[in-house]
């Protein structure tokens, strides 16, 4: 069982934090319609949601299966591009909510507001560009985990991810403190550096097996006799998941790494605006009640 869980360790990973956001989004427009007296058009945000999602497996399907039609320095070439382009959306991500979660519930309320005055065609289209936005993140980030884990185990991390996250929305949505917010985007933010860092690493190693790119040291250190730090074990694939790690990486993995994970854990941890203590992240509170 601990075996199976570290296999999956990063979709699950990827798919709670976009999950959630994508959750969190869907229940302060929820609780901004049932507020503005309309709870009629509570059924066009869920029709919105649904075609983004909808939208975001079918992209998601096309990307895996042209990967999969590709062979030798081509697909080292994508999963490269692929990892650098993860790696920039997700360290995006991560500074956008810490940047604007003070003010995600008010400009919401404000496009949920606008929108509902014109159709409630525009009402689903809030929600469908709100959680589009997550789920074609979350597909790109999946395609990106399946250089270092199985389809089957990227599934099956991302369908326990979203599971949870789904409930952690419900939570917030009908008033339940049990989350704290801004603990969640703290713990999750940090691990999704070091895993935008494995990602640009990543992306190195396949540049560099591609011929692309050249080496000064193809290994900065070995630790290739140490079998619970190899792809081989289920404890090595989980490091190399959640945290890019690799027993035997060249000079140059280890520098984009380092280079990487440092500046930008600092900026975070520094650079993150004071918040009140008691409600880290605007939450839909009193959508409890407004539902009824």
């Amino acid at each position: 069982m601990f075996g199976t869980v570290n296999f999956v360790g990063e979709a699950l990973l990827i798919t709670l934090r976009e999950g959630f956001e994508a959750a969190l989004i869907v229940a302060i427009v929820l609780a901004a319609v049932s507020r503005g007296g309309l709870p009629g058009l509570r059924r066009w945000v869920w029709i919105g949601a649904a075609g983004a999602v909808v939208l975001s497996l079918a992209i998601g399907l096309v990307l895996h299966l042209t990967i999969d039609d590709l062979t030798g320095v081509a697909r080292l070439r994508t999963f490269a591009l692929i990892c650098l382009a993860a790696a920039g959306l997700l360290t995006w991500m991560v500074f956008w909510m810490r940047g604007h979660a003070r003010s995600l519930k008010a400009d919401l309320e404000d496009r949920v507001q606008g929108a509902a005055s014109q159709s409630a065609l525009a009402l689903a289209g809030v929600a469908f560009v709100a959680v589009a936005r997550e789920g074609l993140e979350t597909a790109l980030f999946l395609v990106s985990s399946t250089t270092a884990s199985s389809g089957g185990q990227v599934l099956t991390g991302g369908l326990i991810g979203l599971a949870v996250a789904v409930a952690l929305g419900a939570a917030v949505y009908h008033g339940s403190r049990v989350v704290p917010l801004g603990v969640f985007f703290q713990v999750t933010g940090v691990l999704i550096i070091a895993f935008a860092a494995g990602l640009l690493s990543r992306a190195v190693q396949f540049l560099q097996a591609a011929g692309d790119l050249g080496t000064l040291n193809d290994a900065a250190y070995n630790l290739t006799g140490l079998t619970w730090l190899t792809v081989q074990t289920e404890s090595g694939r989980f490091l190399a998941g959640i945290l890019g790690w690799d027993p035997r990486p060249s000079a140059e993995q280890v520098a984009v790494y380092v280079l990487y994970l440092v500046p930008v854990l600092v900026v975070f941890f520094r650079g993150r605006p004071r918040r009140p203590r008691n409600d880290p992240v605007p939450s839909p509170e009193g959508a409890g009640a407004a539902t009824g």
